[in-house]
């Protein structure tokens, strides 16, 4: 049988760091396989592969926002079904995401697949690449169906608690990626339409195995064919979780493409090393997202259970090892940032080297805000509140990217560590005095709906 986890009750730090440490190794497992698998396309297809995937991954990027929006919107409501002991109202928003995902993932496959030249030249990819892009993106799409229920199952399993599950399919499917993009692009020399077809075979296996082990494994969760029927409340909320998600989620990837306008006027040594120091930051701010993904299932179990004084100590303890972790990972990076960036670039680019060092010696300081933000973050989509979210992300967006502006002629790369800054404390402000003024009240008051 399954393990599932009751968040409702036993140590509130235990159940966080058993919750959040699948998390971290999936997420850390998969940027290093992203990392990897740019490297086979460059290396064994060429340069004009590697623009090619690039070029359609923000394409890709955001329908796969969508898919984990709505992912992400029914795992806060089975979590609190869970949480409130309804297994039939749990099973009946299992039923909801699998009908609607099949349709919804099926008219993606096809709208996706026949308007991929579209998209691609609405981004105005060169010409040179835009076939090589265009069938690279329509063998993505032919697979979202694929990438729709393993989203869908693995926040299922982890809306009851267990997040190890999702982490061992997500391990199968990368190796096996990876596995074969070495045999059939590094061997046999296949082109850029078999780097896309791998990622689909791998995404498809991934899919199957969870839900064959939802079947066999984890009852709470199977709904046989029979009863397989939407419910159109439940759909409603889902979809309104979700859009919200989706919404604050593509907030960041636009706020990236218009801060990489800025970077691309400061020269070739400056995009060199803020390529190299984003991915820094991306694996240090991994766990600082795990965290919070913890708080949001354990916060959203404990207010299906009504359990406020649980929650406001859930909460709290979130935020002590938000702040914790971003003080260790501000240590570990002022201890190796000269030598990551060596890693990306090779010690004789002493230019860049700089570059990112001096980046990095600033942003280190910073982590611990985007920790306490996602902290927040957590609590309020446990909470159910998915406008804040939105909103809190959306304000730290603008200022960063509207304080880049001002601050890169100055400031130059440095700038950058600035902004986040800025826009992460924005984001505190507004989100800390909302929390004191309605959501303290709410969680103090007896009998308060949550």
């Amino acid at each position: 049988m399954a393990k599932t986890v009751k968040m409702t009750e036993g140590n509130i730090a235990g159940h966080l760091l058993s919750y959040a440490l699948p998390l971290i190794a999936g997420n850390v497992f998969q940027l290093t396989y992203n990392v990897v698998d740019s490297a086979i396309v460059g290396r064994f297809i060429g340069m004009d592969a590697l623009a090619a995937v690039g070029t359609a991954g923000p394409v890709m990027n955001l329908f796969i926002l969508g898919i984990s929006g709505v992912s992400m919107g029914a795992s806060v409501i089975m979590s609190r079904f869970f949480g409130a002991g309804r297994e039939d109202l749990l099973k009946k928003e299992m039923a909801t995401i699998v009908v609607f995902g099949l349709y919804f993932s099926i008219l993606l496959a096809f709208a996706g697949a026949a308007g991929a030249k579209a998209l691609l030249r609405l981004l105005q990819v060169p010409e040179e690449i835009l076939e090589l892009s265009a069938g690279y993106l329509r063998l993505i799409f032919i697979g979202m169906p694929f990438t729709y229920f393993y989203n869908a199952y693995s926040s299922a399993l982890k809306s009851v608690g267990d997040s190890r599950t999702p982490l061992y399919f997500l391990v199968i499917s990368t190796v096996l990626n990876a596995g074969l993009d070495l045999v059939l692009i590094g061997g046999l020399h296949f082109g850029i339409v078999c780097s896309a077809f791998t990622t689909v075979l791998a995404q498809a296996v991934s899919a199957v195995c969870c839900a064959v082990y939802v079947k066999k494994r984890a009852p709470l969760l199977h709904v046989p064919a029979r009863e397989l029927h939407a419910d159109r409340a439940l759909l409603s909320q889902t979809l309104r979780y979700g859009g919200i998600t989706a919404l604050q989620q593509a907030c960041q990837p636009i706020g990236n493409l218009l801060i990489q306008g800025a970077v691309n006027g400061m020269g070739v040594e400056i995009m060199a090393a803020f390529n190299a120091v984003t991915k820094i930051d991306d694996y240090a701010l991994v766990p600082e997202r795990n965290i919070s993904n913890a708080m949001t299932t354990f916060i959203a179990q404990n207010g299906g259970a009504g359990k406020k004084k649980r929650i406001r100590k859930g909460f709290a303890a979130g935020m002590r090892m938000e702040a914790a972790y971003g003080v260790l990972a501000c240590c570990a990076v002022l201890l190796i940032r000269k030598p990551v960036m060596e890693l990306f670039v090779g010690k004789t680019e002493t230019a860049v080297i700089a570059q990112g060092a001096g980046y990095l010696g600033l942003m280190a300081f910073f982590y611990i805000l985007p920790g306490l933000t996602n902290g927040i973050q957590g609590f309020y989509r446990g909470m159910g509140r998915m406008k804040m979210t939105l909103a809190g992300t959306a304000l730290q967006t603008s200022f960063r990217v509207l304080f880049v502006y001002l601050l890169s002629g100055r400031l130059g790369i440095r700038s950058f560590a600035v902004s986040c800054a800025i826009g992460w404390c924005a984001m505190l402000l507004m989100e800390g005095i909302h929390y004191q003024l309605v959501m303290k009240k709410e969680l103090n008051e007896e009998g308060a709906n949550l």
